[in-house]
C-alpha cells in the first residue's frame, strides 16, 4: 500500500528549478533516505510534504489526503532542518505544550519515554535558550514523533548528536512501524536505518531503488560514498 504519492511536482523559487516534474511514491512501514547535494531539491520536497509551501505544479497525497490539511497532519510528523523549540520555555514544558497540541493520549507516560529516550531527563527544568545545540536538535526530534506519527518527515535529523545517542533513537524508529523519508548527506545514517533509496540533484531524480542495487552498481573496490558523488557529477 502507498502512504504517499508525490506526482509530477515542479518547484521554483525565481528562475531556478528547486524540482523539475519530481515523482516518487512511499510505501506503508517502509523506510527511504533522501540523499543529494545542499540545494538539490531534498528541504523542498519535505516541504511540500508537510504543507508548509505548496507546488507551482503536479499533486502530493498522503494517504489520500492533502499536505497540510487536518487530516494529513494528524498522521505526519516533521522535523525542518534547523528546527528549533520554544526558546522561552522548559524542556518539559515544550513536551507538555507539543503533545497537548497534538492531542496524544497518556500524554504523561509519552514524555517519560522520550525523556528517557532522547536523554532529556536532566534537561527538563531548563530554558531550551540555554541548551547547547545538540541538546536543542534532541528535543526537536522527540517533538516531531510526540504523537507517534504514521508517516515520519525528518530533514537532516541526526545532526549535532552523538553517535551512541543516534543508534539508540535509529533503534527505536525501527519498532515504530511508521513510513519514513529521511534527508541526510551522510550514507551511513541511510545505509544503518533505511532500505531504500531516493538520490536527487539539481532538482531531478537520478535514483529510486534498493540500497542493495547501489551496492551491485559499485566498481571493484569503489565505496557507496564514492559512487554516490560519481552518479551526482
Amino acid at each position: 500500500m502507498q502512504c504517499l504519492e508525490f506526482n509530477s511536482v515542479t518547484k521554483k523559487y525565481g528562475d531556478k528549478y528547486a524540482l523539475n516534474n519530481v515523482s516518487f511514491s512511499l510505501e506503508c512501514n517502509k523506510s527511504y533516505s533522501l540523499i543529494g547535494p545542499n540545494g538539490a531539491g531534498k528541504s523542498t520536497i519535505l516541504k511540500i510534504i508537510s504543507g508548509l509551501i505548496s507546488p507551482d505544479a503536479g499533486n502530493v497525497s498522503i494517504k489520500g489526503n492533502k499536505p497540510g490539511s487536518d487530516e494529513a497532519k494528524k498522521i505526519t510528523g516533521y522535523l525542518a532542518e534547523e528546527a528549533l523549540p520554544y526558546i522561552n520555555l522548559t524542556v518539559k514544558e515544550n513536551l507538555l505544550y507539543i503533545g497537548s497540541l497534538r492531542k496524544v493520549n497518556d500524554l504523561e507516560k509519552r514524555i517519560s519515554f522520550l525523556i528517557d529516550l532522547f536523554g532529556l531527563d536532566s534537561y527538563l527544568n531548563s530554558m531550551v535558550s540555554n541548551l547547547s545545540r545538540g541538546t536543542k536538535q534532541r528535543l526537536s526530534l522527540a517533538l516531531s514523533i510526540i504523537h507517534n506519527p504514521e508517516i515520519v518527515l525528518l530533514d537532516e535529523p541526526f545532526n549535532y548528536i552523538d553517535i551512541p545517542t543516534q543508534e539508540k533513537i535509529i533503534k527505536y524508529f525501527k519498532t515504530m512501524n511508521s513510513t519514513f523519508l529521511i534527508s541526510t548527506h551522510v550514507m551511513s545514517i541511510a545505509e544503518n536505518f533505511t532500505e531504500n533509496i531516493i538520490m536527487i540533484n539539481n532538482g531531478n531524480i537520478i535514483f529510486n531503488g534498493k540500497l542493495s542495487e547501489i551496492e551491485e552498481m559499485k566498481s571493484g573496490n569503489e565505496t557507496i560514498e564514492s559512487l554516490i558523488a560519481r552518479m551526482m557529477s
